[in-house]
């Protein structure tokens, strides 16, 4: 069991690293604005940031396919080391860039480069590692062991947001603004190599290596245009995780300050609250699918969500404050973590084997780009024009529907299979 542990550490470590770095992206969203995007519109300047954080997005289906496939071709363990370095490359880059003040528009083209290297390297890496915890899992406990992939992420939200708190306290606003926002981007920078020797330490999977055919680029593209069905289902059923928790994380410090106008440690304190929340959340549901099934929980958690979100936000925009932003948003992260607990470990069961890491991800990856890495650009411009605080809830109650279409589609497909291949014993 301490083996089985050490290794889901370890396996994981990288995913920690991959979402803190997107995560301080939107953390940080108002100091990149200024310092990259600068105009004389302050709303611009933070659509053009969240627009850049949203790109990196786009990335993820071309990561998905080409690093997917060398993930199946050559191996669970050498594909998450590459995912590694190159998002270590894409936060060294964003690290180092002078503003637009000291080299012009050059400033924002090696920006958006960067969140380019970090989304086409994100592509493959949640598949991946989904992937590998789901073939090493012991019996009976595949959404436990899974779920821990998603739980490794709140880590990295409750580390920015301790980071976010820390330079508050130490810092002053304009110091922030011109260069301290700088720092936890090092900080990245500086635990890669760390991470980097903890994965070299990865065996490959025993179900990899009993595995006798490996798929060829070409095999792999035509098993995806086979399944594209089965992709779009995964997408949809992805969609519900990504929007909710970019929407619960990433965008919480901007909705707090911006819209709500709480104070920044007041929303970065409830950030890293909901990572916590997130954190524990997420294996004990991952846990509890592999006891009633993934289908009731991803049903009863979409269902609700459809109910709740818009309601939710609106009763917290009425009259808003620390204590009520942190009950919405608790309430939220128990939907987005009950939910996801099921999906992924879901998703990767629905996937063909021999390109099980290229099909979860390119799924994964386009719900991301299609939906999530968007929600905070979507969620500004859906106020903005709204003229309604609480139109985010919208967006979330949409992501749920999709999440609940897709439900259904996939286990009736499944149900058939399984007649299918009843009638034919």
């Amino acid at each position: 069991m301490a083996s089985q542990f050490s290794t889901v550490i370890r396996v994981v470590s990288g995913n920690f690293m991959e979402m803190f770095d997107f995560f301080l992206f939107g953390f940080y969203a108002n100091a990149i604005a200024a310092a990259f995007f600068p105009s004389g519109d302050e709303l611009a300047s933070l659509m053009l940031t969240f627009m850049t954080f949203g790109a990196g997005f786009l990335m993820r289906p071309l990561g998905a396919i080409l690093l997917g496939a060398y993930v199946d071709r050559v191996g669970r363990r050498k594909g998450l080391i590459v995912t590694l370095a190159l998002m270590a490359m894409g936060t060294l880059l964003i690290a180092c860039v002078p503003g637009y003040a000291t080299i012009g528009y050059l400033a924002p083209a090696l920006v958006l480069t960067g969140r380019l290297l970090q989304g086409f390297s994100a592509g493959v890496e949640l598949g991946g590692v989904s992937v590998y915890l789901s073939e090493m899992a012991t019996p009976g406990h595949k959404g436990f062991y899974v779920s821990w992939q998603s739980a490794s992420q709140q880590v990295a939200v409750v580390v920015a947001a301790a980071l976010g708190f820390a330079l508050n306290q130490w810092l002053a606003p304009a110091e922030i603004a011109a260069w301290g926002w700088r720092i936890p981007f090092f900080v990245g920078c500086m635990i890669v190599p760390v991470l980097f020797v903890i994965r070299r330490s990865l065996q490959e999977t025993a179900e990899f290596q009993a595995r006798k055919h490996r798929p060829e680029l070409h095999e792999i593209f035509r098993s995806m245009l086979n399944n594209w069905g089965l992709v779009i289902c995964g997408m949809m059923l992805v969609s519900m995780t990504t929007v909710s928790f970019y929407l619960i994380t990433v965008y919480t410090p901007t909705f707090g300050k911006s819209v709500l106008h709480l104070s920044s440690t007041d929303a970065l304190v409830v950030t890293a609250l909901i990572g916590i929340s997130n954190f524990i959340w997420l294996p004990v549901m991952g846990a509890v699918s592999d006891r009633v099934g993934r289908r009731p929980l991803l049903l009863c958690f979409t269902v609700l969500t459809i109910l709740t979100a818009y309601p939710a936000l609106h009763w917290l925009v009425q009259s808003p404050s620390f204590g009520r932003m942190l009950e919405v948003e608790l309430w939220l992260s128990f939907l987005y973590a009950s939910y996801n607990g099921a999906m992924v470990v879901a998703l990767t069961e629905v996937m063909p084997a021999d390109v099980r890491t290229v099909g979860f991800s390119l799924a994964y990856s386009l719900a991301t780009a299609l939906f999530g890495g968007f929600t905070p650009a979507i969620a500004t411009g859906l106020i903005e024009y709204s003229g309604d605080k609480s139109a985010p809830g919208w967006w979330m109650t949409l992501a749920a529907v999709c999440g609940l279409f897709a439900t259904l589609m996939l286990y009736r497909r499944q149900e058939r299979q399984q007649l299918h291949a009843a009638d034919a014993a």
